[in-house]
């Protein structure tokens, strides 16, 4: 029993690391790409405008995609770590 409880803790942990990493990468994209370091990016071109426009408008959107199919692909490791797979 105590065994199980520290299997799902430390499961339990890596899921919340996994998250908020996602969540700080997502972040920094949307948030400081698109609107603090915009001033910074406005000099690199990307596809007829500025870096920071580019990420405020669809950078965001991409890395959010490519977070969630990391995420889930990076789940799908843990449970089979923990032996939690649904098989």
């Amino acid at each position: 029993m105590v065994e199980h409880k520290k299997s799902a803790a430390a499961y339990w942990q890596a899921n919340l690391r996994l998250i908020i990493i996602s969540l700080a990468i997502w972040a920094l994209v949307s948030y400081g790409f698109g609107i603090l370091f915009r001033p910074l990016l406005s000099g690199i071109a990307i596809g007829g405008t500025d870096l920071g426009f580019w990420f405020a408008q669809q950078g965001s959107i991409l890395t959010f995609i490519a977070l969630i199919f990391f995420y889930a692909w990076r789940m799908n490791k843990l449970d089979k770590e923990y032996g939690l797979d649904e098989e």
